[in-house]
C-alpha cells in the first residue's frame, strides 16, 4: 500500500513539473509578411536584452511606405537595380540577391527600446526613418529619446527607444531572395547603401 502511495505522488510530481517547462510562441499572423524561414521563438524575460540580430526572425513588413518619405533625388542605387546584400537584418538575408523596388532621401536611425508587450529589449535595431517617429518634425540626434510609430518588429509601434545612431542619407526597400533558400521577402525596409553592393 505505501508503495502504491509513493507512486502517485511521484507521477503527480512529473505531471506538474511537465506543465510548469512548457511553452509558448509568440502570433505573429497580424496583416504583415512573415517569410516562412522566420521562426517565432520564446524570450526569455523582459529583463533580458538582445541584438536587432538576435530578434531577427520576428522581423515583419507591413509592405506601406510612411507618409511624407521623398523620393531620392539621385539614389546610388536607383530602382531598379540588382544589388548583393551585406546586410544581416533576418536570415539569409546577407548575400542574398535583391531587387531595389524603393529610394528615399531621410534621417536614418538605429534604435534600443523595450517593446510594448514585455519582450527584451532589442539593442540597435537597424533601422528606423524619421518618417516612422511618432513625432516626425522631431529634430533627433543620437541619445535622444523618441516615440516609435515604426511597426517592423511585434512591439515596435508606440515603444520608447533610444538612439543609438543617426544617418543623413538614403534609405533602400528590397525584394530579395534570402541566400538560405528561404522565401522570396518583398518590400524589405530598410537597406542602407553601405548593405549592399551592385551585381556584377
Amino acid at each position: 500500500m505505501k508503495k502504491r502511495v509513493f507512486v502517485t505522488i511521484g507521477l503527480g510530481s512529473l505531471f506538474i513539473l511537465g506543465a510548469c517547462s512548457s511553452t509558448t510562441t509568440q502570433d505573429t499572423s497580424h496583416e504583415t509578411h512573415v517569410t516562412s524561414s522566420e521562426v517565432a521563438t520564446t524570450t526569455e524575460s523582459s529583463e533580458t536584452s538582445v541584438s536587432s540580430d538576435e530578434m531577427m526572425h520576428e522581423h515583419h513588413e507591413s509592405g506601406e511606405i510612411p507618409a511624407g518619405m521623398k523620393d531620392a533625388e539621385n539614389p546610388k542605387y536607383p530602382v531598379g537595380t540588382q544589388v548583393t546584400l551585406t546586410a544581416t537584418h533576418m536570415p539569409g538575408m546577407e548575400n542574398g540577391q535583391a531587387t531595389v523596388v524603393g529610394a528615399y532621401d531621410t534621417t536614418i536611425y538605429a534604435v534600443s527600446y523595450t517593446p510594448t508587450d514585455g519582450g527584451a529589449e532589442v539593442k540597435n535595431h537597424k533601422w528606423v526613418v524619421q518618417e516612422e517617429l511618432q513625432d516626425p518634425n522631431q529634430e533627433v540626434v543620437a541619445g535622444d529619446t523618441v516615440a516609435l510609430e515604426a511597426d517592423h518588429m511585434t512591439g515596435m509601434k508606440g515603444a520608447t527607444a533610444t538612439v543609438d545612431e543617426a544617418i543623413q542619407g538614403t534609405v533602400y526597400v528590397v525584394d530579395y531572395q534570402p541566400a538560405d533558400g528561404g522565401e522570396m521577402v518583398m518590400n524589405h525596409m530598410w537597406v542602407t547603401e553601405d548593405e549592399m553592393t551592385a551585381t556584377e
